[in-house]
């Protein structure tokens, strides 16, 4: 081989990486074979590139490079995309597991409900309250029912009074009668019918029943005592009269409860006073029945508050046709609201997606591929766990549930440093 062929094949080796081999021929070094290197592919387009890298500290520092700071540690990518959303955060699968950032959809809901706790106390309904009186003067011969607590049937004679006025009443009613009687069609016939009428209507107004004075016409024997007889079913919650003592006309005697329907009365904090309205379900447990609820419904709203402890009353009424509760008994009761009208669809999010500041309240919206956008909300109603979007989010967004509050410092944290950034660039 001629020397100049050999030097270029050495130099061609020496070279490295150039594209030549030497091969073994039949007859020795046969002539190199160049290979071309195949063109590098075009890069991928980037719809998200880093537009410069951020101090990790959070100093007015950025550069167009990456770079460490004096600390060591490594400046941060701020991507086009979080340029656009200011305070758009990014954070990478393994971060968003260390941190347990979970999610939720923005849903439809056709009701928003919320129960209201509340404390109360078992007080007695005024309007099944009854006070038993007589109207004549006299002096109570026998008490039929003596005790306090006593059950007690409408029409059941309590005590008998001897009442000089009943006793000239029926006398004047039998004179009357036999008036009425001796007389013929003359004018001391119609004398006796007048005088007649008038005595059953002293007898009526003494408040002596229909039964006496049918007895009084049948027998013509005057009675000396009146029976004074319960008005209405229930039990004796007062008992005034005393054997042997002097009553006057219009004295009360016994007072009288129906236990069939009790009142409880719930002190409500302020704060859920407007949620409450007459009609709504209440449920009620009481220490003394373990295990057991009573249903009532809220009746009234008493207009005044307690300016000690910031409560207001709500009058919740609970049929009690077992006779289990009593007066005084302590309650625990939930009231069933509606944050949102009935049959109203509304947009709700779990309240712990909601970030409240006072003036504004923010959600963390998912915006894909790691990206966290803040989106101001007007809420509306609170239900159990749940809260009413108004404005802000549409059906179908995914918010942020839970380490909110830490994304939200670190968008608050961006939003401020790309604020400074332009105002260096102006």
């Amino acid at each position: 081989m001629k020397p100049v062929v050999l030097a270029a094949l050495c130099s061609a080796i020496v070279a490295g990486g150039a594209g030549y081999s030497l091969g073994h021929g039949a007859h020795g070094l046969v002539a190199p074979s160049v290979q071309v290197p195949a063109a590098p592919a075009a890069p991928a387009a980037d719809d998200n590139p880093v537009l410069y890298y951020r101090n990790p500290m959070g100093l007015p520092d950025k550069s167009p490079v990456p770079k460490l700071d004096a600390m060591g540690m490594a400046y941060i990518p701020v991507h086009a995309k979080e340029a656009e959303d200011p305070g758009a955060v990014s954070i990478s699968p393994g971060r968003m597991q260390t941190l347990g950032v979970r999610t939720a959809l923005v849903e439809r809901h056709q009701t928003l409900a919320r129960s209201i706790r509340a404390t109360g106390v078992v007080k007695l309904d005024e309007r099944r309250l009854a006070t038993v009186t007589t109207r004549a003067e006299g002096w109570i011969e026998k008490l039929e029912v003596a005790a306090t607590g006593e059950a007690v049937r409408r029409g059941q004679v309590l005590a008998w009074i001897y009442s000089p006025d009943l006793a000239a009443a029926e006398q004047e009613y039998l004179v009357a009668a036999e008036l009425e009687h001796s007389g013929h069609a003359g004018s001391a016939h119609g004398d006796g019918i007048a005088l007649v009428d008038a005595s059953v209507q002293r007898l009526r107004a003494l408040d002596v029943p229909a039964d006496e004075i049918e007895r009084l016409r049948r027998t013509g024997q005057a009675s000396r005592r009146i029976a004074v007889r319960a008005s209405q079913d229930g039990i004796v919650a007062e008992k005034m009269a005393v054997e042997g003592s002097h009553v006057g006309a219009g004295d009360p005697l016994y007072r009288l409860a129906d236990l069939s329907s009790v009142w409880l009365i719930a002190d409500v904090q302020e704060s859920d006073l407007g949620q409450i309205q007459s009609g709504q379900k209440v449920t009620a447990s009481f220490t003394a029945f373990p295990g057991r609820t009573f249903t009532g419904t809220v009746d009234f709203i008493y207009p005044m508050l307690a300016s000690e402890t910031r409560t207001a009353r709500v009058r919740v009424v609970i049929p009690n046709h077992d006779l289990a509760l009593r007066a005084e008994m302590f309650a625990s009761a939930s009231i069933e609201t509606a944050a949102a009208p009935s049959g109203e669809t509304v947009l709700t999010v779990p309240d712990s997606a909601v970030i409240d500041g006072g003036l504004h309240q923010v959600v963390l919206v998912e915006a894909g591929e790691g990206r966290f956008v803040p989106r101001d909300v007007k809420i509306g109603g609170r239900g159990d766990g749940s809260v009413q979007i108004l404005e802000g989010l549409e059906p179908g967004d995914s918010v942020v549930t839970s380490a909110n509050f830490l994304i939200d410092a670190e968008s608050n944290l961006k939003a401020a440093l790309q604020s400074f950034d332009k105002g260096e660039a102006q």
